[in-house]
């Protein structure tokens, strides 16, 4: 019942592919890792081995002259090229870029939940160490510094004082000028779980729900997670449920969308969403038996709704996402878990029921200490 298998970004664009090819679809997959074009080389109808940067993608595009480009399937590395196809006038097919935009930018996305009546921690956002200072009153120690259009939380720490965050800030400025941070009071003692879903601008269907093991504030790609959720009555799942529904709908959402939650005292807060494919929809698949990238896939095209397909997922027991780390391949490396993302990949874990001695030994992790 253990199956060790490698959970990657390239599950999602060799299925999205798969989905488009059978939408009558000639397809070209841009993809720069060695491994999936050692195994996957035929499956697109062409591939270019190019580095995934705005300049060789806008070579490709003006060569070939797509009638589209999917961004979702591809992580934040791919989503961060939606502004230039946005402004070079190349169709993005799937949610607009206004949208995935509206999710990365925290004052808009804020208010967008507020008109929802959906609640979220308290945050602020800075430009420079005297923005971030002038906050810190406001928002209450600890705060979760993180910079904007990042992956695997590149530079995200919890601060617990004045000294730290301006530290931190700097740094982080240092390394990414001009970036705009996000300073998040940060729920402390909460649980985290996160929703994947499916929207095709008017419907909504939730792939899965999954319930961390570790404290709220480890990064998700690191944490232990249970599909289904194994500890949440059924007021906070009613509540994730609403809050996956009225985000999805109110980002204009067509295609896939991650959310993730932090819950305390019974009440869900959002932490975050992110309008694309995220690295648990392969997991969610492949535990549930059902091929959801292609379904995805093929509303994004705009070759179908989520009420054509018949949604039958199948799981006895339950499913662990697992985090594989390398820490042995990188012995200098901060082994240390805390926002910022360590693991190198994922398996997942079948288990008959919660008496599964495996979950014990994993359920230990709650009472873990987070590294700041």
């Amino acid at each position: 019942n253990r199956i060790g298998q490698g959970i990657e970004f390239d599950y999602c664009c060799v299925h999205g592919v798969y989905a488009a090819q059978e939408c009558g679809y000639e397809t070209i997959m841009i993809n720069c890792n060695p491994e999936t074009v050692s195994t996957d080389f035929d499956t697109a109808d062409k591939l270019y081995f190019e580095p995934v940067f705005w300049e060789h993608i806008y070579d490709i595009i003006r060569h070939e002259k797509p009638e589209g480009v999917i961004v979702q399937l591809g992580g934040q590395t791919a989503l961060k090229l939606a502004e230039k196809l946005d402004r070079y006038g190349i169709k993005i097919m799937g949610t607009s870029y206004q949208a995935l935009d509206l999710a990365e930018d925290r004052g808009l996305f804020s208010k967008m939940l507020l008109e929802n009546d959906i609640p979220f921690p308290e945050f602020a956002t800075a430009t420079t160490p005297a923005e971030a200072l002038a906050v810190a009153d406001k928002l209450n120690f600890p705060i979760l510094v993180r910079p904007s259009y990042v992956l695997g939380g590149q530079g995200m720490k919890i601060v617990i004082n004045k000294d730290e965050l301006e530290e931190h800030v700097v740094d982080i400025l240092r390394k990414i000028p001009n970036n705009v941070l996000l300073l998040d009071h940060y729920l402390d003692g909460a649980i985290e779980a996160e929703a994947d879903a499916i929207c095709d601008g008017e419907n909504v269907y939730i792939i899965g729900i999954m319930e961390h093991i570790e404290p709220c504030g480890v990064h998700s790609g690191d944490s232990n997670a249970l599909l289904p959720p194994f500890n949440l009555g059924d007021l906070v799942m009613q509540q994730i449920k609403d809050h996956t529904k009225k985000i999805a709908l109110a980002l204009d959402t067509v295609g896939l969308i991650n959310i993730q939650f932090a819950i305390k005292d019974e009440k869900v807060y959002i932490i975050e969403a992110n309008p694309r494919a995220s690295r648990t929809v392969p997991f969610i698949a492949k535990a549930y038996g059902e091929p959801y990238v292609n379904y995805a896939t093929k509303i994004m095209l705009g070759h179908n709704k989520v009420t054509d397909f018949d949604f039958n997922p199948q799981l006895e027991g339950y499913a662990i996402k697992q985090p594989v780390f390398s820490f042995n391949k990188f012995p200098n490396v901060d082994k240390r878990l805390g926002p910022e993302m360590k693991s190198t990949g994922e398996s997942i874990l079948f288990i008959d029921s919660l008496k599964d001695d495996a979950f014990y030994d994993l359920y230990a992790r709650r009472r873990m200490y987070l590294s700041k």
